[in-house]
């Protein structure tokens, strides 16, 4: 009979483990990261080795399981949030990883011009399509585009910029057919689509996409980025400054260890992201000496002051310094010692 109530405990124990590990909830949790090197990443040409390091930083993210979704209520700096929260409307995860990598291509080709504007480097960069970041379920482009496609032409006519087709579509009303071709996979697709107005802007017509501008970039000296799979446009400020430091003779880091996070405009304005606060205490625990966060022009809320509240909380020596632009960033470290 004791035999008996060891097995029934013991397979009553696996069952709980396993749904502990496996049953997946309707939420993903986020924790820090890590602060990674950036010129591994980075490839100038005949670019300068500098002594100090520019590092990315990143947030951890997964699909919560029972154990996670527990250490989220008890560890600091785990932060749960539901699907509708991370990932858009009837998005697939698929779709999902493939917009979080295109926002990371577009974050690398605003670094780079920024980068080579700065350091007054030979940089061109010319639009040649638009592409598809994500799509609202029940409206036209549902179920015959997809996300990653790229739009070449509307009504016959070339489409570079995601503005000029936004500003075509703008000029339709309800019931109008576009003609949309586009290429998927090396092979172009045409389709007719009657715009429809979006569920939550009824006076607003379209065919309910995200449109996402794509350029090719050419420089002098050639440079490329090793993103691997980090997704997001949050590392194209840091990037930025790698790109410029390796094109530049002086060495802007001037010794020291320095981390950040924002996106990156190819007029040089830094953006918000998200999971500041994780990534403050990731670039702590790799010991940065300095940390970039934005600013939003002194928003109350901003990133920066998320950022000080954070470092303070934690203890770390790390400088915490708010820029707007990489202008910002590079007078900041001009002034180093």
């Amino acid at each position: 009979m004791k035999k008996r109530t060891y097995i029934i405990t013991f397979l009553l124990g696996v069952v709980i483990s396993l749904l502990v590990v496996f049953v997946q909830l309707p939420y993903y949790v986020t924790m820090p990261g890590a602060a990674q090197a950036l010129e591994p990443l980075v490839h100038v040409e005949n670019g300068d080795r500098d002594k100090g390091r520019l590092m990315l930083t990143t947030v951890r993210m997964g699909r919560a399981n029972i154990a996670a979704y527990l250490l989220a209520h008890i560890r600091p700096y785990y932060e749960l949030y539901p699907l509708k929260a991370i990932k858009q409307e009837g998005e697939t995860d698929e779709e999902y990883t493939l917009r979080q990598l295109q926002l990371m291509e577009e974050s690398k080709e605003a670094a780079i011009v920024v980068a080579y504007q700065h350091a007054h480097k030979p940089v061109t960069y010319q639009p040649r399509g638009v592409y598809v970041m994500s799509i609202v379920p029940g409206m036209p482009a549902d179920h015959v585009l997809q996300v990653g496609d790229r739009i070449v032409r509307i009504d016959g006519k070339p489409v570079s910029t995601s503005k000029q087709l936004i500003e075509y579509v703008r000029q339709k009303k309800k019931g109008d057919r576009v003609t949309i071709t586009w290429k998927r996979d090396g092979k172009e697709q045409t389709a007719t689509l009657a715009l429809a107005p979006f569920p939550q802007a009824s006076k607003q017509v379209g065919l309910g996409l995200s449109p996402m501008t794509d350029y090719d970039v050419v420089t002098q000296p050639p440079v490329q980025i090793d993103s691997e799979k980090i997704g997001g446009p949050s590392a194209g400020l840091m990037f930025s400054l790698e790109i410029y430091n390796q094109l530049v003779e002086e060495d802007i880091t001037k010794g020291h260890k320095i981390a950040g996070t924002g996106t990156i405009s190819m007029s040089g304005e830094v953006g918000p992201i998200g999971g500041i606060s994780q990534k403050v205490v990731a670039a702590d625990e790799a010991g940065a000496d300095i940390f970039f966060a934005p600013n939003e022009k002194g928003a109350k809320n901003s990133n920066y002051r998320e950022a000080v509240k954070t470092a303070k909380k934690i203890g770390t020596k790390m400088k915490i310094v708010p820029v707007d632009t990489f202008a910002d960033a590079l007078r900041y470290l001009q002034t180093l010692q």
